[in-house]
């Protein structure tokens, strides 16, 4: 782009490969009839988007027919926060050096990322302890995985409760129990008024109509999918967040919650939003949480003092002064009704069984994720992803 400024050894040690310098008229000939484009435009200190000259170019190579590749990262992103503000390109592979940047994990960036392979040059002993951003990866979750020892019962290896469902949204019951029975805790109990219609369809569920106070004794509580806005709905979250156990609120329940009541609380809480929901807690609109998700996942953790896993194209784990946890699995097809739920009831089964809430958000965005991959790149059902998540859990816990 400009020559004149371009590193002088970079500069001589490309023309002795053979490579030429073209002019403005001629560059944009030439990337739109080329085979490869190698994008190296802005390094990961660059920020906002493209400048107009820049712009134009990597407009033209993407008419062409050219594979761009980009050095380290799409130029244009934010390497820390994974932002696009303006214009970037979009590589179909990147190819990044010394670590992963959080930014090409992390959406909207990671959309502009393609495939992306890491180089190791040597860059590990100067990298910092605590990363920003981390993935965890199969044998990270198997080594958390809840697992029965020989003297284990049903109520030591704990015993999640659910509060969900309502009269317009039952199905939010079955889908949040469903959840949890394949969760890793012992037992499950729910308390709410879809009772019949879910001990009927499991069973082993422990059931109440009563509020969750009365529902006996449980190691985490999940409350919150279409419980509804009433005042029954506001009775039983808090009930469930007077409790000394850990809590996981979702959906309905987010929207009746408040930071003095949280922040009161001595056990931990686990909030799960989508977009929306997190912009209605952060007071911000839906297009700002979904361009800086890091960074509201993170404001969400401190305003709310939580663990906040934000869902959604990436999903998101903040907890504290920790390193942000970006989920490495999932799929498209897991946006359907429902799904949410199902994450829920997996998510509260293991915190019961004794996980943090950072590690069982983690662990429970990394099975759900799992599980809807693994049935196929075609729609999904949110009953269909709990029903595969004992095959997930058993192929992870096995290594």
């Amino acid at each position: 782009l400009s020559p004149d400024r371009a590193h002088a050894g970079g500069l001589a040690a490309l023309r002795a490969a053979g490579g030429r310098i073209a002019s403005a008229e001629a560059g944009d000939r030439t990337v739109r009839g080329a085979a490869l484009v190698v994008d190296g435009i802005v390094g990961i200190g660059g920020k906002g988007g493209l400048r107009p000259d820049a712009e134009a170019l990597v407009k033209a190579a993407r008419s062409g027919r050219a594979l761009i590749v980009s050095v380290d990262l799409p130029s244009g992103v934010d390497a820390n926060s994974g932002e696009v503000r303006g214009t970037a390109v979009r590589a179909d592979a990147t190819v990044t050096f010394g670590a992963y940047k959080p930014g090409l994990l992390i959406d909207p960036a990671r959309e502009h990322t393609g495939a992306l392979r890491l180089i190791d040059i040597g860059l590990e002993p100067f990298l910092p302890r605590r990363p920003d951003a981390e993935a965890l990866q199969h044998a990270d979750v198997g080594a958390l995985l809840p697992r029965p020892q020989a003297e284990s019962d049903k109520y030591r290896r704990g015993v999640v409760g659910v509060v969900a469902g309502s009269a317009r949204y039952p199905g939010a019951a079955l889908l949040a129990v469903a959840g949890a029975l394949h969760g890793g805790a012992g037992a499950v109990r729910y308390a709410g008024p879809a009772a019949d219609a879910v001990v009927s369809r499991f069973p082993e569920t422990l059931v109440t109509t009563g509020p969750p106070a009365k529902a006996g004794r449980v190691q985490a509580w999940v409350v919150g999918p279409g419980v509804g806005d009433d005042a029954a709905a506001r009775r039983a979250l808090d009930d469930v967040l007077a409790s000394d156990v850990p809590v996981l609120v979702d959906a309905d329940g987010l929207r009746l919650l408040t930071a003095e009541t949280l922040r009161a609380r001595d056990a931990e809480t686990v909030l799960t939003p989508h977009a929306g929901e997190a912009a209605a807690l952060l007071g911000a609109s839906r297009a700002h949480v979904e361009a800086t998700r890091l960074t509201s996942a993170r404001e969400l953790a401190e305003r709310y003092g939580v663990t906040a896993l934000l869902k959604g194209s990436t999903t998101v784990v903040a907890s504290g002064h920790r390193a942000v946890r970006v989920n490495p699995t999932g799929t498209p097809w897991l946006a359907t009704a429902g799904s949410g739920d199902v994450l829920s009831g997996l998510t509260g089964s293991l915190l019961a069984a004794g996980l943090t809430g950072r590690d069982a958000a983690s662990v429970g965005a990394y099975l759900h994720g799992l599980a809807a991959r693994s049935l196929g790149a075609a729609p999904l059902t949110a009953m269909g992803v709990a029903d595969a998540l004992r095959g997930v859990w058993g192929e992870v816990g096995a290594r």
